[in-house]
C-alpha cells in the first residue's frame, strides 16, 4: 500500500513546497507595493490561474511519475508560476507602484531570485532525460534551498 501511495505523496509534498515558496515570493512583492492598479490586479489573476492549475499537474505527475511528459507538464506549471511572479514584479517596478524605500538592490535581488529559481527548476526538469526520479530529486533540492535560503530583506539594508 505505501509503495503505491509514495508517488502521490511525493508529488503532493513537492507541490506544497512549490506553492509555499511562491506564496512567500508573492508576499515579499506585495510588502514592497505602495499601491496597485487594475493592470496589476489582472497580472495577479494570471498568477492565480497558474496556482489553480497545480492540482491537475500534480495529479498527472503522481499518476505517471515515470513518464517524462508528466514531469515536463509539472515543470511547465512551475515555469508559469515563475513567469507570472516576474511579470508582477516588472510591471510594478515600471509602473512606479513600489514603495519609495525599495532600493535598486532590492529590486534587482527579487528579480534575480525569480530568474535563478526558474533556471534551477529548468535544469532539474531537463534531468528527466536521464530519469524522472533524478529530476524530481533536483527539483526538491531546489525547493529546499529556497525554503532555508536567507530572506531578501537583509540584502537591501546594505
Amino acid at each position: 500500500m505505501w509503495r503505491a501511495l509514495a508517488p502521490r505523496l511525493v508529488a503532493y509534498l513537492m507541490t506544497f513546497l512549490t506553492l509555499g515558496i511562491f506564496w512567500i515570493g508573492q508576499q515579499t512583492q506585495l510588502s514592497r507595493l505602495a499601491r496597485g492598479d487594475r493592470d496589476l490586479a489582472w497580472i495577479h489573476i494570471g498568477f492565480l490561474l497558474a496556482v489553480s492549475i497545480t492540482p491537475f499537474s500534480t495529479a498527472f505527475l503522481a499518476s505517471l511519475i515515470t513518464y517524462r511528459v508528466a514531469l515536463v507538464l509539472y515543470w511547465s506549471n512551475i515555469l508559469l508560476l515563475g513567469v507570472a511572479l516576474l511579470c508582477v514584479w516588472r510591471y510594478a517596478t515600471r509602473a512606479g507602484l513600489l514603495k519609495d524605500d525599495t532600493s535598486p538592490e532590492m529590486r534587482r535581488a527579487i528579480e534575480r531570485r525569480i530568474i535563478i529559481a526558474q533556471a534551477l527548476y529548468a535544469a532539474g526538469a531537463l534531468l528527466c532525460i536521464i530519469s524522472t526520479y533524478w529530476s524530481i530529486a533536483v527539483i526538491v533540492l531546489v525547493q529546499l534551498n529556497y525554503v532555508i535560503a536567507p530572506r531578501i530583506r537583509p540584502l537591501y539594508r546594505l
